[in-house]
């Protein structure tokens, strides 16, 4: 079972940036791996998406804002997130999935990523 934890969220104003990290005990080099967020009283929104060969895909909403990337070799996935937004404010959290991420528009797909892990909170005032 692929257990993953994130971390490096925070407050921030508006304009701001901040980094998350999400670690695993286990090698994310063979499947897809996604960020992913959800605000109070909204459905959970897959963000961004990392493929085995480090395609990248963003949801509109923060394209040319954030940046996935990934170090297999320390098992680290990471999300750049800059010109913070107070719409940005949110649980984030990391996932993976089962294989290769779904082709374009369907790796943001949130039933693509079965495997969870604990969220890291992100505040941006304005």
């Amino acid at each position: 079972q692929v257990q993953l934890a994130a971390s490096g969220g925070g407050s921030v104003q508006a304009g701001g940036s901040l980094r998350l990290s999400c670690t695993s005990e286990h090698s994310y080099g063979s499947v897809c791996l996604g960020w992913l967020r959800q605000a109070p009283g909204q459905e959970r929104e897959v963000i961004a998406a990392i493929d085995t060969d480090g395609t990248t895909t963003y949801a509109a909403s923060v394209k040319g804002r954030f940046t996935v990337s990934k170090d297999s070799s320390k098992n680290t996935l990471y999300l750049q997130m800059d010109s913070l937004k107070p719409e940005d404010t949110a649980m984030y959290y990391c996932a993976a999935g089962r294989d290769d991420c779904f082709p374009g528009v369907l790796a943001l797909v949130s039933g693509a990523f079965p495997f969870w892990g604990q969220g890291t909170q992100v505040t941006v005032s304005s």
